[in-house]
């Protein structure tokens, strides 16, 4: 039997008493979401190789799916999960190395020098790791999956599996895509990696790489905040979980940057109310209607430290204002409201610093509840490339339905619910098209 020596020393662990399957699956589940990116990004730097730390990992896993149940959970569940893992891949290269000789001594034309072929069987190696080494792996990892030659779906789909730990099936079924084409696009980025030959490194420009990275997270959590195709729920709290999970491992890698605490103050703000957002009935409730009592006020209480940090920096930044934003909604008073003025200011200047026209769409309802519902008309009616949005037209339509156009605004609403996949948004639409129909 071993134990957890100095920290950051992962040695191999005894066993627990046999505990019941429910633990047992808890267990595996926590070591794969909380552990298995720190350990992948260890061992791809070890190894040189993202594909040969992402098998023996994924092996190691399985392992521990077919003997935990049996044998116990391990003392230290990352340490047996590194362990295991490390021998897979020692034992991979063995292999490979094994056949390599041999197809060496048949066909020595084939490969050019045994000697050029080598592998670190690492031995004695001390599994001792100190923890600014974890972060330095553990950001390599994190930036190479936001790498701009990748695509964004597929730098989605690599940030969920290699650093999230989520399985192949799990990300397919977030994003409604079938498993085997979801598989298909990670192959294809390893693929892509291995063939430009995409390092394990920090780039020079990290602030240009960390405000790709950024996006993608960003994406995962807007599609937990309205999912586009589900069937039966306005929004994922388990992805929106999954999202804010991933933006604390990059703030654990990154602590100064103020654009990642951003970006986690601006999920904690919209995750603070998600159970709000759909009544007992599952139907759709805007914001204002909302009953705050319901809001998660120790979450508010957070991402209120957390943009409080972020902005003690003086680095501003677009996850930073649009999170100001959030805060003036749920830090509001159901008696008085928010403060439009004040909202309609910082999203004039969120578009000025991304030039968005959905910035532009949100600068103008704000317009329209500061100041009066003309005056947002008049800005929505300038924005461009907004023909196939939903959000326009519904938002277009609440203002001409204060400013009395009742048959505009109907006209704006069935056109809204033409555009929108969501069950839940195309009910509350009906609802609003029947009671404009009704004034």
């Amino acid at each position: 039997r071993v134990h957890r020596g100095a920290p950051g020393c992962l040695q191999p662990e005894g066993w627990m008493t046999s505990p019941g399957r429910a633990a047992v699956d808890a267990a595996i589940s926590a070591v794969a979401r909380e552990d298995s990116g720190r350990i992948l990004a260890v061992l791809a730097r070890r190894f040189g190789d993202l594909d040969l730390a992402d098998d023996a990992v994924q092996d190691a896993l399985a392992k521990a799916v077919e003997t935990w149940p049996t044998g116990g959970i391990p003392d230290n569940p990352p340490a047996w999960l590194l362990t295991v893992a490390r021998n897979n891949a020692v034992d991979r290269l063995r292999r490979a190395a094994s056949a390599r000789r041999r197809l060496l001594a048949a066909a020595p034309d084939l490969v050019q020098s045994e000697a050029d072929f080598d592998y670190e069987t690492d031995e004695g190696a001390s599994l001792i790791l100190d923890d600014a080494q974890i972060r330095d792996d553990q950001l390599r990892l994190i930036l190479l999956c936001a790498h701009p030659a990748l695509d964004t779906d597929s730098q989605v789909a690599l940030t969920l599996r290699l650093v999230g730990g989520l399985t192949t099936a799990e990300i397919a079924a977030a994003f409604l895509v079938p498993e085997a084409t979801l598989a298909q696009r990670i192959v294809r980025a390893k693929r892509k990696i291995r063939a430009a030959a995409i390092p394990l490194a920090i780039p020079s420009s990290l602030n240009d790489r960390v405000g790709t990275l950024l996006q993608v997270v960003y994406l995962i959590f807007n599609e937990a905040y309205l999912s586009r195709g589900r069937v039966d729920t306005l929004t994922r709290v388990d992805l929106a979980d999954e999202a804010i999970r991933l933006t604390r491992q990059i703030r654990e890698v990154l602590p100064s940057n103020a654009e990642v605490e951003g970006l986690l103050a601006l999920e904690l703000f919209h995750r603070s109310r998600l159970a709000a957002r759909q009544d007992a009935a599952g139907e759709l409730v805007l914001l204002e209607a909302q009953d705050r009592t319901g809001w998660d006020r120790a979450m508010i209480g957070e991402a209120n430290s957390v943009l409080v940090q972020a902005m003690s920096r003086m680095t501003p930044g677009v996850f930073q204002v649009q999170a100001l934003i959030a805060s003036h909604h749920v830090n509001a008073t159901q008696e008085s409201g928010p403060d439009w003025s004040t909202i309609a200011a910082l999203y004039a200047q969120l578009a000025a610093m991304t030039g968005s026209a959905i910035v532009g769409l949100n600068h103008a309802v704000s317009v329209a509840m500061a100041d009066n519902p003309q005056a947002g008309l008049a800005l929505l009616e300038q924005l461009p490339g907004l023909a196939e949005y939903h959000l326009y037209y519904s938002a277009r339509a609440e203002l001409l339905v204060l400013l009395g156009e009742f048959d505009m605004a109907r006209r704006d609403f069935v056109k809204a619910r033409t555009l929108t996949a969501n069950p839940t948004e195309q009910r509350h639409l009906d609802r609003r098209i029947a009671e404009v129909g009704h004034v």
